[in-house]
């Protein structure tokens, strides 16, 4: 039984989890483990095909759809958004971050798509939840990990468009909205749906079948159920796999929408290290892969963050490390976590890719210790 395997294990025993999938691809040589069940109830156990809702590590497959829309010509880096998303024209700021949404100053440039692939538009949140501006945006921008939630893309930007920014474009880095943001503006400038949109440009050339935004019934026997802690007693379940994920939601989420398997966000890091080249095809140039495996933010930028990025940087669509604080960042390490408790990163240095897949949520935006106790037993090699 191998160290992961003991980990993983370890967890599932005490009851912290109903089960977990985690994936250690070292190149070529790749380790999976797949201990526990699908659900509390243990009606089927977890296997290597299991399906989970990933949440946040949507962001970097969202990022690189987009990144293929910039080298279609079709949007550049340093286009306003407004040009497809009329709705946020003249957005306006408020005067400081703990002001009143209504005491506010005009943005003094437009928002770019840059700005929303570096997570710095203006919206978004803050360490400070409780922050005027960062309160009205919970109208449209609730537990990411809920997007059938969310109303139709139209009225979602009717409603994004009242809100005032927390900050001018291009100043601050803010979690989450931006995503949001790319997958509207892909919709948008493609002239598609956002999973009609990343369904032929990458899911479908990566052979990523069991990714997407809902699971149809003849995969529902693998899909697990969800839950959170509820910090005593028993976990919780949120969602089955009949429910919230069994139609096509209003809004697709470029946030946090996607479901998908260990072997699927397998074959997109891939992509990402092999330069943006799967299966004999070019789906993206070695530039943006870079570009989105490239910190962006300042050393001010990547401090404000701190809450969610622990001093570490930020690409496109996902973390960059930066700093060596634990044994696990690795300079270059590219990835991210998702709230319904999943982790994702690729290290192109060493051509590792490390993924574990889990259905209980975090209970904040820290990682918790089953995240770093799996980054730590899977660093190195």
């Amino acid at each position: 039984m191998s160290d992961l395997h003991k980990t993983m294990r370890r967890y599932v025993d005490r009851g912290a989890l109903p089960g977990a999938v985690a994936l250690v691809a070292r190149r070529d040589d790749v380790e999976v483990v797949a201990v526990g069940s699908l659900d509390v109830d243990g009606s089927a156990p977890m296997t290597r095909d299991s399906i989970f809702r990933i949440a946040s590590i949507t962001k970097p497959i969202v990022a690189a759809a987009l990144l293929a829309l910039v080298e279609d010509g079709t949007v550049g880096l340093d286009d306003p958004v407004a040009e497809w998303l009329p709705e946020l024209e003249k957005p306006v700021v408020v005067r400081t971050p703990a002001g009143p949404v209504d005491d506010v100053v005009p943005a003094v440039r437009p928002i770019t798509v840059e700005d929303l692939l570096s997570s710095r538009p203006g919206w978004g949140f803050p360490a400070d939840f409780t922050l005027p501006a960062v309160r009205a945006l919970f109208e449209v921008q609730q537990d990411g990990r809920f997007p059938q939630s969310l109303p139709d893309l139209d009225t979602w930007l009717a409603v994004m468009s009242r809100i005032p920014l927390l900050h001018q474009p291009g100043a601050v880095w803010l979690y989450n909205t931006a995503s949001d943001l790319q997958g509207a503006l892909i919709a948008r400038a493609s002239g598609r749906t956002l999973p009609d949109f990343l369904a032929e440009r990458l899911l479908e050339p990566l052979g990523m079948r069991d990714t997407g935004f809902e699971v149809p019934p003849e995969k529902r026997d693998r899909f697990t159920s969800a839950y959170r802690p509820d910090g005593a007693g028993p976990l919780v379940r949120t969602d089955t796999p009949d429910g919230a994920f069994a139609s096509a939601p209003r809004f697709a989420s470029g946030a946090g929408g996607l479901v998908s398997t260990a072997d699927d966000w397998l074959a997109f890091a891939r992509l990402l290290l092999n330069g943006g080249e799967a299966n004999g095809r070019r789906l993206l140039s070695p530039a943006s892969v870079s570009r989105m495996t490239t910190n962006h933010l300042t050393a001010a930028q990547r401090d404000a963050g701190a809450l969610f990025l622990e001093g570490q940087g930020w690409g496109y669509g996902g973390q960059v490390d930066v700093t060596p604080a634990d044994p696990w960042n690795v300079p270059g390490r590219y990835g991210w976590v998702g709230g319904s408790g999943t982790t994702a990163h690729l290290v192109p240095p060493t051509g590792t890719v490390t993924i574990l897949l889990t259905q209980v949520a975090m209970a904040d935006p820290t990682p918790p210790p089953l995240m770093r106790d799996f980054w730590r037993c899977t660093a190195g090699g």
